[in-house]
C-alpha cells in the first residue's frame, strides 16, 4: 500500500478536475461494447500495485466508457447530480464503514438518519408523525411498501396507472400478487372513476398513485384516490420518487394534495435533491405494519437496548449503509433557500424549452410540463424521431432519452443538474434543430 495522505490528495485533485472539466467530455459514452473489458487484464495482479495506477487507468481506460450522469447537459431519464457536499460525505461514509442495521451497531448512523429524514419531511411540507427511513432506490422502497400491504391482505391485487413506474410491476411479480392497470386520462393521470370501478371488482391489497410519472411526469390526483382506497380498505402508496423534492417549493405542493392520507410515500433525494445515488426515503404513517412485515431478529442480533429504533426492522435489507450522512450534508450545505433556488431554476428552464418547441413550426409539446421534464416530438414518423434522437446523442454534446405516449415515439428533455444553465438548454434545442 502507498501513502494514504498522498493518494487521498491525488484522488481529491482528480475529483476536482473531473467536476471542473466534465462539461467538455462527451455526455454519452462513445465506445463500442466490449472495449473497456478488452483494455483490462484478464487475471488479477500477483503483486500489489500503487493507487496511482488505479487513477491512471481511470483516466486512460474507464473514463471513455463513462456516461456522465454528473454532466450539466445530461438531459436523459431523470437528470440527476451528486453535488459536492454529498460527494465529500460519501468519502466519510466509506471511511467510517459502519453497518447501521441496529441502533447499537452505530447509534449516530441511526439517529442522524432519523434527523435527516425528518428535516426532509419538514422541507416537503409533510405532516408530523410520519416514520421515515432510507432505502437504496425507489424500487426497494416500493417493494417494502407493497410487502406491508400484502401483510395486511395476502393475495389482494395491486392497482396502478398504466404510466406507473416498472418497479411496481417488478414488486408485484416478486410478491406474487396480481397487478391491474387502471386507465388514464388525456393528461396521463389515473382516472379516479376507473379506479373506483376496479376497487369494486376484486379484493385489492394496494393502490399506487404517482406524483410525477416516469414518462411524462403526470400527477395522479391523490386527493381523489385516497378516499376510494380508505373506503375499500386498500393500502395507498404514493410514488413521488422524482417529483417529491419539488415540494421544497410551496408553489409545487398542489401535487401533494391529499398525500397526508397515504399509507406510504417514496421520495428520492438522489433524483432531484442533488444527493449522490443511492438515497431513497420511504415515509409511512403505519410503521407498525412495516415492522410486522419485516422484523426478524435472530439470536445473534438480539440486544438489551430498549426504546431504540433498529432500522433493519422496516425494510428488506439487514446491512445498511450510512446514507443519512450525505442527505444531512446536502440539506445543511444548500439550505432550504438554496434547494428552492435550484429547483425553481430547473422548472423555469424546462418551461422555457417547452416554449421554444411550441413556437417552432413542425414541433409539438405532447404532455403538460408541471416540473422539469419536457415531452416533445417533431412532425414525422416514429422512425424519424428515433433517428433524430440518435443523431443528437451521437454528437456527445447532450444526452436525451425517449418514451412512448399514446402510441407515439416521444423525445424527453429532463433538467436536474445543479450546474445546468440556460445556455446548456439552448444548446440542446440548437442541436435538435440542426439534426
Amino acid at each position: 500500500m502507498t501513502d494514504f495522505r498522498e493518494d487521498a490528495a491525488a484522488t481529491a485533485e482528480w475529483v476536482a478536475r473531473y467536476l471542473e472539466g466534465v462539461r467538455e467530455l462527451p455526455v454519452l459514452a462513445q465506445v463500442e461494447p466490449g472495449r473497456i473489458r478488452a483494455a483490462l487484464p484478464v487475471a488479477p495482479p500477483e503483486q500489489a500495485e500503487p493507487f496511482a495506477a488505479v487513477l491512471r487507468d481511470l483516466d486512460e481506460v474507464l473514463l471513455p466508457g463513462i456516461t456522465h450522469w454528473n454532466h450539466p447537459r445530461f438531459f436523459a431519464y431523470f437528470a440527476i447530480s451528486g453535488s459536492e457536499p454529498g460527494i465529500l460525505a460519501e468519502l466519510v461514509t466509506a471511511a467510517l464503514n459502519v453497518n447501521a442495521m441496529l441502533w447499537r451497531t452505530s447509534p449516530a448512523a441511526t439517529e442522524l438518519e432519523e434527523v435527516a429524514v425528518d428535516w426532509l419531511r419538514q422541507l416537503l411540507g409533510l405532516p408530523e408523525g410520519l416514520h421515515g427511513h432510507i432505502e437504496d432506490t425507489a424500487s426497494t422502497s416500493t417493494l417494502a411498501a407493497l410487502a406491508a400491504a400484502r401483510h395486511l391482505r395476502p393475495g389482494g391485487a395491486i392497482l396502478c396507472s398504466g404510466h406507473a413506474h416498472s418497479s411496481v410491476d417488478k414488486a408485484a411479480r416478486l410478491l406474487q400478487l396480481p397487478l391491474r392497470k387502471v386507465p388514464a386520462d388525456a393528461e396521463f393521470r389515473m382516472r379516479p372513476a376507473a379506479l373506483a370501478e376496479a376497487l369494486r371488482a376484486e379484493e385489492v391489497a394496494a393502490v399506487v398513485a404517482t406524483v410525477g410519472t416516469t414518462s411524462s411526469t403526470s400527477v395522479d390526483s391523490v386527493a381523489d384516490v385516497a378516499p376510494l382506497c380508505a373506503e375499500a380498505g386498500a393500502w395507498l402508496h404514493v410514488d413521488a420518487a422524482y417529483a417529491g423534492p419539488a415540494m421544497v417549493c410551496e408553489e409545487n405542493r398542489w401535487a401533494f394534495a391529499g398525500v397526508e392520507r397515504a399509507d406510504s410515500l417514496v421520495v428520492n433525494p438522489h433524483k432531484w435533491l442533488f444527493t449522490p445515488i443511492d438515497c431513497s426515503v420511504l415515509f409511512t404513517r403505519r410503521p407498525e405494519v412495516l415492522r410486522d412485515a419485516f422484523s426478524l431478529v435472530p439470536e445473534y442480533l438480539r440486544t438489551s437496548d430498549e426504546d431504540v429504533t433498529n432500522l433493519m426492522d422496516y425494510g428488506p435489507a439487514l446491512g445498511r449503509r450510512f446514507r443519512g450522512l450525505k442527505l444531512w450534508a446536502i440539506i445543511r450545505c444548500h439550505g432550504r433557500e438554496g434547494l428552492q433556488a435550484l429547483i425553481r431554476e430547473h422548472v423555469r428552464l424546462a418551461r422555457l424549452f417547452a416554449s421554444w418547441v411550441e413556437e417552432e413550426p413542425g414541433w409539438e409539446v405532447v404532455a403538460p410540463v408541471p416540473f422539469s421534464v419536457v415531452c416533445f416530438r417533431r412532425e414525422g414518423s416514429d422512425e424519424d424521431n428515433e433517428a433524430l434522437l440518435e443523431r443528437v446523442n451521437a454528437s456527445g454534446e447532450v444526452y436525451l432519452s425517449h418514451t412512448v405516449l399514446d402510441g407515439r415515439y416521444v423525445l424527453r428533455l429532463a433538467v436536474g443538474h445543479h450546474r445546468t444553465t440556460e445556455e446548456d438548454v439552448r444548446r440542446a434545442w440548437e442541436l435538435l434543430q440542426e439534426a
